[in-house]
């Protein structure tokens, strides 16, 4: 199908306080011909050597290659709403993640939101990670992107942690998926429809997991 892959590296977890220093948006068309656009951020914050140590994007480089972010921001929300108005699903693995930052960082720099861009939620958005946990519920092991990289036996076009590469392993993901599980809708609001429903289950589920471990119930089931 054809799908407008979306994925960021950032300073950190915290949606709230962190930034993003890299992005990468990769269209791929009916044809199966694909179209990428980069961008690489200097976030005017020092990043931590734990970041540094998973995508490679130190603070030095990013202040000598790395653009503002209230230009490179503006036009990384621009150009996601242009593949929605257009009819074009966002694919995110970890959506909640990608698209919450995006948001903040966005409000940060006192640009619209991509939400206010639309005048409408974000939709439709396909997560794999999502839908791997609704059609293979029990399965052990970790569901980190790599995971489902190995789980579904397709090979990265790219390095991973790098955005264009986790695009690319995303998308190779999503049609793996559906090659896989013929069940899941193939509509893509139909789709987003169903993924909010399973993320709300597998919330709920998580949070009284974490309860009767006597820990703090800590996952937002809204999705995305």
């Amino acid at each position: 199908m054809p799908v407008a892959g979306y994925d960021c590296e950032t300073t950190g977890t915290d949606v709230s306080s962190d930034r993003i220093v890299s992005a990468a948006l990769v269209q791929r068309a009916a044809d199966g011909t694909t179209t990428t656009s980069t961008w690489l951020i200097d976030p005017g914050v020092p990043v931590p050597a734990a970041a540094v140590a998973i995508h490679g994007l130190s603070t030095e480089h990013l202040r000598m290659g790395g653009a503002q972010p209230t230009e490179a921001l503006d036009q990384i929300a621009t150009a996601l709403a242009r593949c929605l108005t257009g009819g074009v699903p966002l694919l995110v693995y970890n959506a909640p993640f990608d698209l919450r930052i995006l948001e903040v960082e966005l409000k940060r720099h006192g640009l619209p939101t991509l939400s206010t861009r639309l005048g409408a939620p974000v939709k439709p958005v396909i997560d794999p990670l999502v839908i791997d946990r609704a059609v293979d519920r029990y399965r052990k092991g970790g569901r980190k992107l790599s995971d489902l990289i190995h789980e579904y036996g397709v090979s990265a076009s790219g390095q991973l942690h790098d955005a264009t590469g986790d695009v690319m392993g995303t998308i190779a993901v999503l049609d793996a998926i559906m090659r896989s599980y013929p069940s899941v809708p193939s509509d893509v609001m139909e789709l987003h429809d169903w993924q909010v429903r399973q993320y709300h289950d597998w919330a709920v589920n998580f949070n009284h997991w974490l309860q009767g471990k006597g820990r703090t119930p800590s996952v937002d089931p809204s999705w995305p």
